[in-house]
């Protein structure tokens, strides 16, 4: 199996952690100095590192990554167009990495949707209203439950009601099942091993070019 296998998107419910601005770009949420690692270890620790730590690295208590219970939450609440700016992976890895696995936004950046999806962290997008009812609850009671239900495409709110939401299926599958492109065709190699032999490669019979 692929390197980038996970753990099947099972049933999700957490409290949500709150950081509703706008235009959240790649470079807030890990800053290019630390992009040099190929490898996900460490990069928690650097998550917002800019809003998270001031000059000599010392964490600002009033940002929410830095209270006692942010490693707890799964679920983080944003605004628009999350993850815009450059192309970076290590964007979704640094997230995963402290322990998000949805990230609730009424937009997202086209490439940083991919690299999510691919990386097990599931984006959410909703309208305008109901991004802002979200923000409305969390920000009246921060520990409130809130349910992700990716089988059914669908978030479960403490009172009840809930609020529909849609994946591309395929990346919903891989999400569903742990796994990713390559895993996905890993477990197809009986069907692939078929087509080869009955379909075995040709000979060119062109002249050659002395």
């Amino acid at each position: 199996m692929s390197d980038q296998v996970r753990d099947p998107f099972a049933g999700l419910a957490s409290a949500a952690m709150l950081l509703p601005r706008d235009n959240i770009d790649t470079d807030q949420i890990i800053p290019a100095r630390f992009l040099k690692t190929v490898s996900r270890e460490g990069l928690a620790e650097h998550l917002f590192a800019d809003w998270r730590y001031d000059e000599d690295g010392a964490p600002r208590p009033d940002f929410v990554l830095n209270r006692p219970d942010a490693g707890e939450r799964r679920i983080l609440v944003v605004g628009d167009n999350f993850g815009c700016g450059s192309s970076r992976e290590h964007a979704p890895w640094a997230l995963v990495a402290f322990g998000f696995r949805a990230v609730i936004a009424c937009g997202f950046a086209d490439i940083f949707r991919s690299n999510a999806l691919k990386n097990g962290l599931l984006p959410i997008e909703l309208p305008p209203e109901e991004l802002s009812r979200i923000t409305r609850l969390v920000e009246a009671h921060p520990d409130l439950v809130i349910s992700v239900d990716l089988e059914a495409q669908e978030l479960t709110l403490p009172d009840g009601s809930l609020i529909g939401f849609s994946v591309d299926a395929f990346a919903r599958r891989m999400l569903l099942d742990g796994t990713d492109e390559l895993g996905y065709l890993l477990t197809h190699g009986e069907a692939i091993d078929a087509y080869e032999v009955a379909h075995p490669a040709r000979v060119s019979t062109l002249p050659q070019v002395p």
